[in-house]
């Protein structure tokens, strides 16, 4: 089947790779040329594993195409993947600017049935508004009359196993209209995806509206443990519990479950936090509350100072003259995405405090360069005091002590002998729970984690 893909971002890419990687004829199409450029040297505008390796062999074989040329983008395939980034605009709504824009092309261009795929996650009623796009750039060129379909078709994709989830999906959300066009399209659709669904079926079925609102729903969900966990650590630590035990105690009810229940330094990325502020953002334009979400947004933007407050109990509000290394940067392993990282903010309150900062991530030091010279440029001579470095233990050499925030399984059993005699004193600020406290005890090392027993406890 043949198939264009409109935006050629995180999204775009990887669903543009599988696709391909099935047998299909995909055309991947961007108007930034730098983007291009760097797909078809073989490079990648991001990382994700597996991904370019994917990429790299359905290009060779003919099968993936990447391309600014729009009129050859939307003459390809009936099938048009509209994924382009929806950013949170000021007020928190998702700026669906982009999302018009190649709908707006589409309707300039078409001159045969087009099923329009929505595959960026945009809010309840866009596929009405990318519909009422197309039909007024039709009108404009006398073509009323050519039919067209809009279906909504969420992403459920984890940064750091994106290929995974989409060539293993636990789910598949398809949202089409229910006349003849929308018929249409399901039944295209459903060929498409049919290589998903011969072991059992995946698919769900559904209007649009409520297939829009799905995707909102799970991420929104998802954000709520997280956030609600970080408050029960944040308590554990009062009250003298441990939320590692207490996370397993509750978490093998089969109603609640183990995922997503880690406490740690806040969630970020490019989802969680932009789709709750924008389901609040839905429902106050309906003059309805999410009183729940704002909670969870709220506790998210406090728990990302935990850390920062961790290290000023213990070293004091000046931090002039000290040192600290943190190992992870991006907001979650596997990835170089530093959009609303804690790492940021953790960064920012320090070298605020007139530390210096010695910073390791295995794959985000590039991205990391970019954001925080945005993020430190305010702070007289802040830039000056980071230092990036490619080795972990070389972080450690002339730091004070040592902050964990992003769980990369390389840090998941360093040689503690090692980070003792490294750092100038042996502390440890956890801030995703990677190590027990009594092995860190035992190591000579004083430990600062989320929720579990205080040193002197």
């Amino acid at each position: 089947m043949k198939v264009t893909i409109i935006g050629s971002g995180y999204v775009g890419l990887v669903t543009g790779a599988c696709l391909a990687e099935l047998g299909n004829d995909v055309f991947c199409f961007d108007v930034d040329e730098r983007k291009i450029g760097l797909l078809n040297d073989g490079g990648l505008p991001i990382y994700e594993p597996g991904l370019k390796e994917l990429i790299q062999r359905n290009r060779d074989a003919g099968r993936l195409v990447f391309s600014t040329d729009e009129a050859a983008a939307i003459d390809h395939a009936d099938v048009q993947f509209i994924a382009v980034g929806t950013p949170a605009g000021e007020d928190g709504s998702a700026d669906l600017q982009y999302v018009l824009a190649a709908a707006r092309s589409i309707g300039r261009r078409m001159d045969g049935f087009k099923i329009v795929v929505d595959k960026s996650t945009v809010p309840v009623g866009t596929g009405d508004r990318v519909a009422a796009v197309i039909r007024e750039e039709l009108a404009v060129r006398g073509l009323e009359d050519l039919q067209f379909s809009v279906v909504s078709n969420p992403e459920f994709l984890k940064e750091g196993a994106a290929v995974e989830d989409f060539m293993r999906p636990d789910r598949i959300v398809i949202g089409c209209n229910d006349d003849a066009a929308g018929r249409h399209a399901r039944a295209v659709m459903r060929s498409l995806y049919a290589p998903f669904n011969r072991n059992h079926e995946r698919t769900f079925y559904m209007d649009v509206r409520s297939a829009e609102f799905t995707k909102y729903a799970a991420n929104a969900m998802l954000a709520t443990r997280i956030s609600f966990m970080n408050e029960l650590a944040n308590l554990a630590e009062h009250v003298g519990a441990d939320i590692e035990l207490v996370r397993m105690g509750i978490g093998s009810d089969p109603r609640i479950g183990y995922s997503f229940l880690y406490a740690g330094a806040g969630y970020g990325g490019s989802c969680f936090p932009k789709d709750v502020k924008a389901m609040i953002r839905t429902a106050a334009a309906r003059g309805q509350s999410m009183r729940v979400l704002e909670a969870v947004e709220t506790v998210n933007t406090a728990q990302k100072e935990v850390l920062g407050a961790k290290v000023v109990r213990r070293f004091g509000e000046d931090l002039s003259g000290r040192t600290f290394a943190i190992w992870g940067l991006a907001f979650k392993p596997n990835t170089d995405d530093m959009r609303e990282a804690p790492s940021r903010v953790l960064a920012r309150d320090l070298i605020a405090r007139g530390a210096a900062l010695r910073l390791h991530d295995p794959v985000a030091l590039p991205e990391a360069r970019r954001v925080l010279a945005e993020d430190l440029s305010h702070i007289p001579g802040g830039l000056e005091r980071v230092t990036y470095c490619e080795s972990q233990m070389d972080a450690l050499d002339g730091a004070d002590a040592l902050a964990i925030v992003t769980e990369w399984k390389v840090f998941r059993s360093p040689d503690f002998g090692q980070i003792r005699r490294r750092l100038k004193s042996p502390v440890v600020f956890d801030g995703r729970n990677l190590y027990e406290p009594a092995d860190m005890r035992d190591a000579g090392i004083e430990y600062h984690a989320i929720g579990r027993p205080k040193p002197h406890d």
